[in-house]
């Protein structure tokens, strides 16, 4: 089964897509907002969800779901996401995307008015 996601993974790579498909239009290059952003949050970490947690594209599609969550008004289901995903990335990743969770977070706070722990 690994064997076979790491191929999939690499064919995904090659179309010049890779993880962007669940960002963005192929199509157009517009991203994806709203309702449609919150669809295609979930469905990347339906995906994703039974690959190692050392895996970027499980570690992406977390971060991809607390983001589409929080921008659709959903900050308290966002939030327990987006600790996760830092969790997660402070684990296992770089600096680089330690920053990015911690920033997504801390808007999450922000909304929901928790700014002394933002």
């Amino acid at each position: 089964r690994q064997a076979e996601a790491s191929v999939k993974e690499k064919e995904e790579w090659n179309t010049g897509q890779g993880f962007l498909k669940w960002e963005s239009c192929f199509d157009c290059g517009q991203d994806f907002h709203g309702p449609v952003r919150l669809a295609l949050g979930w469905a990347a970490w339906k995906t994703y969800v039974g690959r190692p947690d050392t895996d970027r594209f499980r570690s992406a599609s977390m971060a991809t779901l607390g983001a589409a969550l929080c921008e659709n008004e959903r900050p308290e289901e966002a939030h327990p996401v987006l600790e996760a995903s830092l969790a997660l990335k402070r684990r296992y990743f770089s600096d680089k995307s330690i920053l990015g969770a911690q920033s997504s977070l801390a808007n999450c706070l922000s909304i929901l008015g928790r700014h002394d722990e933002a």
